[in-house]
């Protein structure tokens, strides 16, 4: 057992080594294009990161393992907004665009209300199921999400010519492209690592599989955005950072459930409607946190309590 924790102390240095050269080649890919800080954290960043997600979930549908898929993505999504955006805001107060409060965090408040109607039945199928159908629902606002984020980023450019007070110049692309492609390679890699040890190391003490993916798993394949969002805020892009939660909020409901129900529909009785009220209730607190388009220091250290706060719900339960 010990071995597993070296191993896990290991590959979490690995994470925060591939987070930084993923960010470094992600914000020089940015200045070379003009696209804006946000929609590099969403697009590039957001979905990058969540490759141990996607893997993870993917793994789950194809073994009929529908907790682990549908609680690895909403454990996730509750940790991204109030551990890892928390965390963030308390030692960077997170600033960001008056159109990202105007479109993309609303869009993330409603994927997680779509999510949870159609997994609840309050439109079609079955209670706590996740089929086809709605699958290919989901698909289909990850694509509208996507278009209208480059069409309006697009749109936007001649406002971002203005460079900024940090700006850099942008290297070499091939060594942009290499950086973030490396980057990402030790950032999956390491975070696989991590949490195949941490989930034996959860094993060993009996704990159940919805608790799992609830918790080390969710937190386990979310830790590529803590270290990048935290790596984006480090080098002043906090826009970067948030664009990498509320994108990748995104990929894991609206791509990665939705590629999963088309493996194998998803039922789950592990994963009760508590858990998704809390996973909308955490992406509106961000909106309404937002309304002056920062996230302050108090208002990182609320995020974060209410973190912990469902963290021990969910021990208590697990106890109980």
């Amino acid at each position: 057992m010990t071995m597993e924790y070296i191993i896990l102390i290991i590959s979490l240095a690995g994470i925060v080594l591939g987070a930084d050269f993923l960010v470094t080649g992600s914000v020089s890919i940015a200045r070379k294009y003009k696209v804006s800080d946000f929609v590099i954290g969403a697009a590039i960043i957001g979905v990058g990161t969540s490759m141990p997600e996607l893997t993870v979930s993917l793994l789950g549908a194809l073994n009929g393992n529908a907790d682990v898929a549908i609680g690895n993505v909403v454990g996730s999504n509750i940790f991204n907004v109030l551990g890892i955006l928390g965390l963030t805001a308390i030692f960077f107060p997170v600033t960001f665009g008056r159109e990202n409060l105007k479109f993309d965090i609303p869009f993330c408040v409603g994927v997680s209300v779509l999510l949870t109607l159609l997994f609840f039945d309050f439109f079609i199928g079955t209670e706590g199921c996740l089929g086809r159908l709605e699958g290919l629902i989901l698909l289909a606002s990850f694509a509208a999400f996507m278009w209208i984020s480059f069409y309006r980023d697009k749109k936007a450019k001649p406002q971002a010519a203005q460079p900024e007070v940090n700006e850099q110049p942008a290297g070499p692309m091939w060594i942009s492209v290499l950086t973030v492609v490396g980057g990402l390679a030790v950032l999956v890699f390491s975070c696989d690592v991590f949490v195949d040890n941490a989930v034996l190391i959860a094993k060993s003490f009996g704990v159940s599989d919805s608790f799992i993916s609830l918790t080390l798993i969710a937190c386990g394949t979310s830790l590529p955005e803590l270290a990048a969002s935290v790596a984006a805020a480090i080098k002043k892009n906090t826009s970067m950072a948030l664009g990498n939660i509320v994108g990748s909020n995104i990929f894991n409901i609206a791509l990665i459930l939705g590629l999963c129900s088309q493996v194998s529909p998803l039922t789950s009785t592990g994963i009760g409607l508590v858990d998704f009220v809390v996973m909308i209730a955490a992406t509106l607190v961000l909106f309404a946190f937002g309304k002056d388009c920062r996230i302050s220091r108090p208002e990182g250290v609320l995020l974060f309590l209410c973190f912990i706060g469902y963290t021990w719900y969910l021990i208590s339960n697990q106890i109980a």
